[in-house]
């Protein structure tokens, strides 16, 4: 049985805060656990209603009852595992880079890195203000894909300013993804859900280009913006 202070403890790492004091994070279900537990990352404790045989030492029984008191899940699943924040990699300047610039919604930020791992990309930067990685519902999100793709927390001003490689901007209006002549690797930059990229940032773009609507009425405000990360990224895979 977990004592009340353990259960503080992990349902404290709900928030960021709290996550950075102590230097873990949540990882829920199975399948996300598994592919934690065959990367590089550490795992601290495994809470699990049945025998996972990983490490009897790092793995603690508990009962149905228990695991719904730490649970961030309406319906929790087996398994509740705390791991290790790692440390951040330095930033590999090559190939095709995504930054994220704001971006606040957990679901999408868990679903554009699961885009990142499915198209290659190995390094995405996110803004100081874009929700934290280690976020719960980020993790869920991301399925496992977390563990295949470094995250950096920076100033992207600065790091925009500095960088040798093209800054392509993801806009409503812009050159059209499909006729646009030449995407080579660099940055690509995807904005805020509600605003965009910001003035600050807009300003170091060297090349805009958006995704041209269809439709007949083009009455579609926007799309969504992992969606439409989606699509920027298969264009430009398919140049390769």
């Amino acid at each position: 049985m977990l004592s009340k202070n353990q259960i503080k403890l992990i349902t404290s790492l709900k928030q960021k805060k709290y996550r950075l004091q102590q230097g873990v994070f949540v990882v829920e279900g199975l399948k996300t656990i598994n592919e934690l537990l065959h990367s590089s990352f550490e795992l601290q404790t495994l809470y699990t209603t049945e025998a996972f045989n990983f490490d009897a030492k790092k793995e603690v029984l508990i009962s149905e009852t228990d695991l719904k008191r730490i649970s961030f899940l309406t319906t929790p699943n087996k398994a509740l595992a705390i791991f290790k924040i790692p440390k951040p990699k330095p930033i590999k300047e090559q190939g095709l880079i995504i930054a994220l610039d704001s971006i606040r919604d957990p679901g999408n930020l868990g679903t554009i890195i699961r885009l990142c791992d499915w198209f290659g990309i190995k390094d995405l930067v996110c803004s100081i203000e874009t929700v934290d990685c280690y976020n719960p519902k980020v993790i869920q999100a991301t399925m496992g894909s977390i563990s295949r793709v470094a995250i950096s927390y920076i100033d992207l001003k600065a790091f925009l300013n500095a960088t040798t490689l093209p800054v392509y901007g993801a806009f409503m209006q812009g050159d059209n993804i499909y006729k646009s002549t030449k995407l080579d690797g660099g940055i690509l930059v995807v904005g805020n859900e509600a605003n965009g990229i910001s003035k600050p940032i807009e300003a170091i773009i060297s090349k805009k280009i958006t995704i041209p609507r269809f439709g007949n009425l083009q009455a579609t405000e926007s799309l969504n913006v992992a969606t439409a990360t989606a699509i920027l990224l298969s264009e430009f895979k398919r140049r390769e």
